[in-house]
């Protein structure tokens, strides 16, 4: 698979552009996921870039699943949890 093929896949699934995805990827690369307030932003920063909305209870579930240590793995899982 291709790096292209697969940015087009990504792209699909969550909306987030390829240049998107490495401006994101770049500013994750020394945050604290641990601290809440960071996780927030990233949260606000992955839902504005996909062009959803998190509502404020969906937020606080998802940043006490990642400061308690179960972050997800890779982008399109963190998405996902933001569509729940």
């Amino acid at each position: 698979m291709s790096d292209n093929h697969l940015f087009d896949m990504i792209e699909k699934k969550t909306g987030l552009k390829k240049e998107n995805v490495f401006r994101l990827a770049n500013s994750l690369q020394n945050a604290n996921f641990r601290d809440e307030q960071t996780v927030r932003k990233i949260i606000r920063q992955i839902a504005k870039m996909a062009n959803h909305s998190v509502s404020k209870a969906k937020e606080d579930r998802i940043v006490h699943t990642i400061v308690d240590g179960n972050v997800p793995t890779d982008l399109a899982s963190l998405t996902d949890m933001l569509k729940r």
